[in-house]
């Protein structure tokens, strides 16, 4: 057996059982320690959450990468692709979905109202799971590579801003020459929170942009690929920028949308810094707990000085004794955190302004890696802390630590 271990456990036994002064001092340094794991754990959930949330709106709109015309055409009129491209060469297991669409700019008039949207195409081999999930009124659309489909999936900011609603028509204006106009059928409402992106993508058959542009049906705006590792997404878009044909040009969404994405990343300082100071509040409480235990105990300290015990023993003692209670605040602060993580993913008691966070709620995502390392380096940083204000032991006679009253 341990003897270090032994006698610490029974010395924690103790100081649970007495009524001396340190016991509430403990407790709140147990309490300390409980609920800054809590805070730390309950920024990493948030921040998790908030970067998976934003991120995979952002993708849904735009997909993972997009392969179009190489131009300098920075507007949102699309440029013809064929469609008959060979991607053979490239991995199919690093890609999960791939589609055609185009844009086009277009203005939406009612008898009241005017909002410039632009007109997302889609075909048939769009997968609409991003709107379903969304959706907050009828229903996707049901596309057909045969018919021109005139129904429209519309964003329910801009319903609200031009009074429209389920099956209603409306006209949408294109500028080009000769100027012209299409009606088109409200088929569904959604609702991402995103607000610029809601307020400008309007999702309709792509026939409808072919036409407008006098393209013929093998010619489309690009391809949206969706692939399976995000965190893989500047080596997957540089290996399929140099296997695709000269005149086309592949871009990830952190280029299309580097604002978003350099914000969201600066969001990870602002952890850090919650991080750095929950340990050292951490660390504080215990380095005071750890020298409270060895005042209270410090007769037991010369008796074991007395009888052969090393300094290095006696301070393992109180290491153990210390860690035990660290491990009791961290299964605390476990506990409160997961509660909150319940709490918030079910009733969503904390709201956010969808304008500035784009999320109408504190978004919630539980990564047990995250997780575990909170826990174990916890652990591992304040043992290591702790050695250093325990060789106040090895400073302290048998005779004095005897007779201290």
């Amino acid at each position: 057996m341990n003897v270090e271990y032994f006698i610490a456990r029974k010395l924690f036994t103790a100081n649970k059982n007495n009524n001396s002064y340190t016991r509430p001092i403990i407790r709140i340094g147990m309490l300390a320690v409980s609920l800054s794991v809590a805070m730390m754990l309950i920024a990493l959930m948030v921040l998790s959450g908030f970067k998976e949330d934003i991120s995979s709106k952002i993708i849904g709109f735009g997909s993972h990468i997009t392969i179009t015309k190489f131009s300098d055409n920075q507007s949102y009129e699309s440029e013809p692709v064929s469609v008959f491209q060979d991607f053979s060469h490239i991995n199919n297991n690093e890609i999960k979905h791939m589609n055609v669409f185009a844009t086009k700019a277009a203005i939406i008039k009612t008898v009241d109202e005017i909002q410039g949207v632009v007109l997302k195409g889609v075909s048939s081999d769009y997968d609409f799971t991003f709107f379903n999930e969304n959706l907050v009124a009828g229903e996707v659309l049901g596309l057909n590579d045969s018919i021109v489909s005139n129904d429209i999936l519309i964003s329910e900011e801009v319903a609200n801003l031009l009074q429209l609603d389920l099956d209603d028509n409306l006209v949408m204006y294109f500028i080009q020459k000769p100027s012209r106009a299409r009606k088109f059928i409200i088929k569904g409402i959604y609702n991402t929170s995103m607000i610029d992106f809601d307020r400008l993508y309007v999702v309709a058959d792509i026939k409808h942009i072919q036409n407008l542009n006098s393209w013929g049906e093998e010619q489309v705006g690009g391809f949206e690929i969706v692939i399976n590792d995000f965190d893989n997404i500047e080596q997957i878009t540089d290996g399929i920028y140099e296997k695709i044909p000269y005149d086309l040009d592949a871009k990830s969404i952190k280029d299309n949308y580097p604002q978003i994405f350099d914000w969201l990343n600066l969001q990870d300082i602002n952890v850090r810094v919650i991080l750095m100071l929950m340990f050292i509040v951490a660390a504080i409480n215990m380095i005071s707990t750890l020298l409270i235990l060895i005042i209270d105990r410090i007769s037991l300290i010369g008796i074991l000085k007395a009888i052969g015990a090393t300094n290095w023993s006696i301070r393992r003692i109180f290491l153990y004794s210390s860690t035990q209670l660290l491990v009791k605040g961290l299964l605390a602060g476990n506990f409160l955190a997961f509660v909150f993580a319940f709490i918030q993913s079910k009733f969503s008691i904390i709201s956010l302004d969808p304008d500035t966070y784009y999320m109408k709620t504190v978004p919630i995502n539980i990564e047990i890696s995250q997780i575990l390392l909170v826990n174990f380096g916890t652990i591992i940083l304040c043992y290591l802390v702790l050695i250093i204000p325990s060789m106040i032991i090895a400073k302290i006679t048998p005779v004095k630590a005897i007779r201290f009253e």
